[in-house]
């Protein structure tokens, strides 16, 4: 276990606390803390990568817990978010079907032995994804007090790029997935 993992590990380790101070309305400023303790964890997403890759420590097991991670803190904010009548149910499905189908096509490439990598849609899509979950955490903190819904339109972006490098992933890689082969 190296740096890189135990800090992807914390991220993991950090979604049912972000999820306790997300849901729990006894306590004071629980909504501000939950978007500290989500904000720490993306951070620890683009600290792990880069020490990864700069001190050369990628390991396996690195490769399969980051996206995972990744997946589970997005997906813990989203359901929250929707218990919290923050955002509607079906804005939640389309974020995490696009994770579930890009996730599928990328397992059916390893298994070809080809490596689908990141491109530059997905990771203004996970940018946008954050910018629009904080602003919903902190009630659009502050714009709302200029009278701009910054997080729905944060939101609206979210949504359009994540569509849209869903899209981009299959087109791509469309050669991964042969319906002739059994």
């Amino acid at each position: 276990m190296n740096i890189a993992n135990i800090i992807t590990s914390i991220r993991i380790l950090l979604i049912p606390i972000f999820m306790f101070f997300l849901l729990n309305y006894n306590i004071s400023y629980s909504k501000v803390i939950a978007a500290v303790i989500f904000i720490i964890a993306a951070i620890t997403d683009s600290l792990d990568g880069y020490i990864a890759r700069s001190k050369k420590i990628v390991t396996n097991f690195g490769k399969f817990l980051d996206p995972l991670a990744d997946k589970l803190l997005i997906t813990a904010a989203l359901v929250g978010l929707v218990e919290l009548q923050k955002i509607s149910s079906w804005i939640a499905m389309i974020i995490i079907g696009r994770e579930f189908i890009v996730t599928g096509l990328r397992m059916v490439a390893a298994a070809e032995g080809i490596v689908i990598s990141a491109n530059i849609w997905g990771k203004l899509k996970t940018i946008s994804q954050i910018i629009a979950i904080v602003l919903l955490l902190v009630d659009n903190y502050p714009f709302r007090f200029l009278d701009f819904p910054f997080d729905k339109i944060a939101l609206w972006v979210a949504v359009i790029l994540t569509i849209y490098s869903g899209v981009d992933y299959i087109r791509v890689n469309w050669r991964v997935i042969d319906f002739t082969k059994k």
